[in-house]
């Protein structure tokens, strides 16, 4: 399932240019496309977290399930932009559902070890992001941009089906069943909460709008041709298949706090060297250090959250953590379109975003220091 959601989120960075020709759209059209897949995976998550205190998380999970596979259909058919971007939009929705859902499932199925679940969960759902760039691809010479949509509609309806069939016969924990409360949830986790969202808005805001021009990037600015780009957006999701693996292990053995602060101080780095490396094994090296470490970044956060969270809590502060922190994300794509269209070089915008990075590590660092960024969350 996870594998499924995230690959209808990421599935449009290599489609951006194949859907900007056959629609005779700009890059800020596209990068429009792009956001509202974030967008929708943003917007509904505070209200699944209110839904959450209503229903089981399993049952949010099977909704997910069946929201993917009508929202894949209906793109796969749309005949103009405006239909183009309400497809993209609800699969976007699908994956919110999800992952607000499901996580919190996850990490109350293994309580003793939330970090090496989470880290699993987390790499199966990179597993998709890796796989996307090449196998779209390969489909677009095949079957189309249509093509692959259909293909994902049908996969999931199957997959979908077999899950519910799955939670029939599991004896599924029973966690979430006081987590009834969800103001009082904010209010009591307020400082957890902000202090997550803090950490990856603006984070994610970058990544969100360097991944979805990753291929544009590399093919305009670093003159690499586009099979070679789209190939090396493979390379940045699969180093994030470790990253997951590896990352969620050491959430569960070192301090939290300083674990996200140095990854994000990596994130800038790499940033930084991508926008100055030249060559294709400089291109490759700096690749795999951004795909690593950008994605070590989320299971830090997730463990940091779900290990500390309290189950009368648990989801209802983490959906508010998600849906606060994925609505600043969502719109790096469209702005990066944006500032491309009005002239402003790649480089340029990267390494602006960068030194806005590096004064947000700077203000977090200060406050880490003086002990005004929370551990653990709140238990009373």
């Amino acid at each position: 399932m996870v594998f499924l959601v995230n690959f209808a989120r990421v599935m449009f960075a290599p489609l951006l240019e194949p859907l900007k020709h056959e629609f005779l759209v700009s890059n800020a059209t596209v990068g429009l496309i792009a956001t509202l897949v974030w967008l929708g995976s943003a917007l509904p998550r505070i209200p699944t977290g209110y839904l959450l205190t209503r229903i089981e998380r399993h049952r949010a999970v099977l909704g997910a399930g069946i929201v993917l596979t009508v929202a894949a259909g209906f793109t796969a058919f749309a005949p103009s932009v405006p239909l183009l971007a309400v497809g993209a939009f609800t699969m976007g929705v699908s994956s919110a559902v999800y992952f607000i859902a499901a996580n919190p499932l996850v990490s109350e199925l293994y309580p003793d070890r939330v970090g090496r679940a989470i880290g699993i969960h987390g790499t199966a759902s990179q597993l998709a992001a890796a796989i996307a760039p090449v196998f779209v691809g390969v489909m677009l010479t095949v079957v189309g941009w249509r093509g692959v949509l259909k293909l994902l509609a049908v996969v999931a309806a199957a997959v979908t089906v077999v899950f519910f069939v799955v939670a029939r016969r599991t004896d599924l924990p029973d966690a979430g069943a006081t987590d009834r409360e969800f103001v009082t949830a904010f209010r009591r986790q307020w400082p957890i909460i902000l202090s997550g969202v803090a950490i990856i808005g603006a984070t994610g805001f970058v990544w969100n709008g360097l991944f979805n021009f990753y291929p544009s990037y590399l093919h305009q600015t670093k003159g690499l041709s586009p099979e070679t780009a789209r190939t090396l957006l493979t390379v940045v999701f699969a180093a994030g298949v470790p990253a997951f693996w590896f990352t969620g292990r050491l959430a569960d053995r070192l301090p939290h706090v300083p674990l996200m602060l140095s990854i994000l101080g990596g994130f800038i780095v790499c940033l930084l060297g991508l926008t100055a490396a030249q060559g294709l094994a400089a291109i490759v090296a700096v690749s795999l250090a951004l795909g690593y470490v950008i994605h070590s970044l989320f299971p830090a956060l997730d463990t940091y959250l779900l290990d500390s969270l309290p189950d009368e809590n648990r989801a209802s502060a983490y959906a508010m953590y998600s849906g606060l922190a994925m609505i600043g994300q969502a719109g790096g794509s469209s702005v990066v379109g944006a500032l491309l269209d009005a002239g402003y070089l790649f480089d340029t915008v990267f390494r602006t975003f960068a030194v806005g990075l590096l004064a947000i590590l700077a203000m977090l660092f200060v406050l880490h220091r003086a002990n005004r960024l929370p551990a653990t969350a709140a238990t009373s």
